[in-house]
């Protein structure tokens, strides 16, 4: 090793070290910023010439420090796991806004929820069984009836614009997450370029995480690496991102609830019309408009079926207040009974058939007591009621909705434990990064005086070495 030798050691010392500084600076400067991996510079000894020459050795001492590496810091296993725990998170928090929004459609517990309007229904009833002559209080019952009629056609409605605005979104979403999958084709052509050419493409890189993990709350996406720095984008088993080439996904199915049956909603490719299994937000709205609030829907009107049977049953077993037999009382506007389709059939309200004892005399005279209009009061404390069948829909639903809440609260804590993971390996740590700093700093300081060292053995060797004697 020659004199002059120590110098190249020292710059590149000098050069490496900066470099590293940098590096640090960087990290320090995106502790903030979404998305950033920490990085780091690779410190390289240069090693000595392992083979000797002809008439030399080398020393083996080495040639300084290499710093052209600058490594990103990743753990892929870690970013997986993310990506399927965000999915589940995302996919249990569309549910759970589901059933608050169902639960809110039936106003239960209120003064304006159906149980409310039932209770007063019955008590209408029960004004009828202590003033049968009286044909306001029989009108109180229609008035009630109505009541509860606009309130189960409201809640019908309500959760008809849910399932309408639940479409839409998700229709949204899936554009969203086209053009997402299109930008991260594009980073992968970016990325694979620079990597041929040996460039770093670390920004890039972050960049295309963040789209990756944003498709993998919308739709589930999971990602297998390729060649040259490039991720496939795989969602339910078809591939969204492939290289630099991007699919295309679109949402097929009905536009109106009341066929889901016939026609489920559901993803399929653009290209082929292949089905695609999602997951994330994508699988909570589709099991929102194919099962959460069509379900509700049905249960809804299965009630106002029973409703509408038990009532005009009882009603029918009475006798108005001319004497005649009781009619139907409620029944369907038009088409099949069903919550948005019930109405009331009696406007007059003489038509009301509160006595349970025929006509009789010559000519008939009508009976005037009130043992129908009793016993349709009390069917509010029948088991097998309209009451007790509605009590039971919404504690079911209750049920349904505390389970969905109570799984997204496991799934909270099991994302913030993943996600603490992840930020532990990839997230900048400022305490760190400021002993990387001094360190580098010192590294730096001291490379600079190894080259003032050699400079004055240097000086010496040749300013002052033969003098003696002159």
């Amino acid at each position: 090793m020659s004199t002059f030798s120590g110098l190249n050691a020292a710059t590149t010392a000098l050069w490496s070290q900066r470099r590293a500084l940098d590096v640090t600076g960087q990290n320090i400067a995106n502790v903030n910023t979404e998305g950033y991996s920490r990085q780091r510079a690779d410190l390289q000894a240069i090693g000595g010439s392992p083979v000797p020459a002809f008439y030399s050795t080398s020393p083996g001492i080495g040639a300084g420090v290499s710093a052209e590496g600058v490594t990103r810091i990743r753990d892929a296993f870690l970013e997986g796991r993310g990506h399927t725990e965000h999915a589940n998170i995302a996919r249990l928090t569309a549910e759970a806004d589901a059933y608050v929004q169902v639960e809110s459609a039936f106003r239960e517990p209120g003064d304006t929820g159906i149980q409310s309007l039932m209770s007063e229904m019955w008590s209408a009833w029960g004004d009828v069984d202590n003033g049968p002559h009286e044909l306001a209080s029989r009108g109180q019952v229609l008035e009630t009836l109505k009541t509860l009629v606009g309130g189960l056609q409201f809640s019908h409605a309500s959760m008809g614009t849910q399932w309408k605005q639940t479409r839409e979104n998700l229709q949204v979403l899936v554009s969203d997450a086209n053009k997402a999958a299109e930008s991260v084709a594009l980073l992968n052509g970016a990325i694979q370029r620079a990597t041929q050419a040996g460039t770093p493409a670390n920004d890039l890189t972050d960049q295309r995480d963040v789209l990756i993990m944003k498709l993998a709350e919308q739709l589930g996406a999971v990602v297998r690496p390729a060649d040259d720095g490039m991720l496939d984008v795989v969602v339910g088993g078809m591939a969204l991102v492939t290289g630099n080439t991007a699919s295309a996904l679109k949402v097929a199915g009905s536009l109106n609830p009341d066929t889901v049956a016939a026609d489920p909603p559901r993803l399929i490719t653009d290209a082929g019309g292949f089905g695609v299994r999602t997951g994330g937000t994508a699988a909570g709205q589709l099991h929102a408009l194919n099962v959460i609030i069509p379900g509700s829907r049905a249960e809804l009107d299965t009630f106002a079926n029973n409703l509408a049977t038990a009532l005009n049953t009882a009603h029918g077993d009475g006798y108005d207040l001319d004497g005649n037999p009781g009619v139907d009382i409620l029944g369907p506007s038009a088409g099949p009974l069903t919550a948005g389709s019930i109405s009331v059939l009696i406007t007059d309200k003489r038509l009301v058939a509160a006595s349970a004892v025929a006509p009789s005399g010559v000519p008939p005279k009508p009976a005037l007591d009130s043992g129908n209009a009793d016993a349709i009061g009390q069917l509010r404390l029948s088991t097998t009621g309209p009451d007790a069948k509605y009590r039971a829909m919404i504690v079911e639903l209750g049920v349904q909705g505390a389970v969905t809440g109570r799984n997204l609260g496991i799934q909270q804590v099991i994302t913030t434990q993943v996600d603490a993971a992840r930020e532990s390996v990839a997230g900048v740590n400022i305490d760190e990064e400021m002993t990387n700093m001094l360190s580098f700093q010192h590294a730096y300081a001291a490379a600079g005086r190894l080259v003032t060292a050699i400079d004055q053995t240097l000086d010496v060797l040749i300013n002052r070495t033969g003098l003696v004697g002159r």
